[in-house]
């Protein structure tokens, strides 16, 4: 796939303002610093489309960035920071969960882990929770330039090998680089292939109370 063209749309605490759901959209979201505006920066190759920050859980947004006038990728708020008050907590994991499990055109939920780490219980949380809702998602390791690639693949096999405990079947995984683009051409194809089906949702009056 062929990025020509990655603007900013709007950013929003409530799921009413979203733009109409006729597009397909791609979210990514992970623990907070774990490197996610820097991976939309690398595969829409356009440094500062999504801003990077080195102070966590600063991203408290839904951001919409619209890719080639035909899909969206979405910014959600990083999970996992400790810091912010447990009020500001619980209000982004209310309306990032409301955003996951009925927002109509979204196709898949990219999962953001750190491949330096050792299994994390949050992440293996959250994903637990996205195959409970079964919401589509899959798993694109990052920062593996920060260390070999032997360590990356035993990071990433003990991983996979903790979700086996909970899915028949692990979710696609890629292994990323924001800084080397390892991992871009494997991700855009991944999304192309899914914009091929995509089939257009009904859109039906929302009857739930807006968060």
């Amino acid at each position: 796939m062929i990025i020509k063209s990655a603007t900013f749309i709007c950013s929003n605490t409530k799921l009413a303002p979203l733009p109409v759901a006729n597009m397909p959209e791609y979210a990514f979201i992970g623990r907070s610093n774990v490197g996610k505006s820097s991976l939309i920066n690398m595969l829409v190759n356009q440094h500062g489309l999504a801003k990077t920050s080195q102070r966590p859980g600063k991203t408290q947004l839904i951001n919409h960035f619209l890719i080639n006038e035909k899909w969206y990728i979405v910014d959600l708020p990083g999970y996992g920071y400790a810091k912010v008050s447990k009020n500001s907590r619980e209000k982004w994991e209310k309306f990032i969960r409301n955003y996951i499990t009925k927002r109509e055109s979204l196709q898949c939920v990219f999962v953001l882990i750190d491949s330096r780490l050792e299994p994390q219980k949050i992440d293996l949380e959250f994903c637990c929770w996205l195959g409970e809702c079964q919401v589509p998602f899959a798993l694109i390791f990052t920062k593996a330039d920060k260390q070999s690639a032997v360590k990356t693949d035993q990071n990433v096999a003990q991983f996979k090998k903790a979700l086996q405990g909970w899915f028949e079947e692990v979710p696609p995984y890629v292994v990323s680089s924001a800084e080397k683009g390892q991992g871009r051409d494997e991700v855009l194809k991944f999304i192309e292939d899914i914009n091929q089906h995509f089939v257009m949702p009904i859109l039906v009056p929302k009857e739930t109370p807006e968060y």
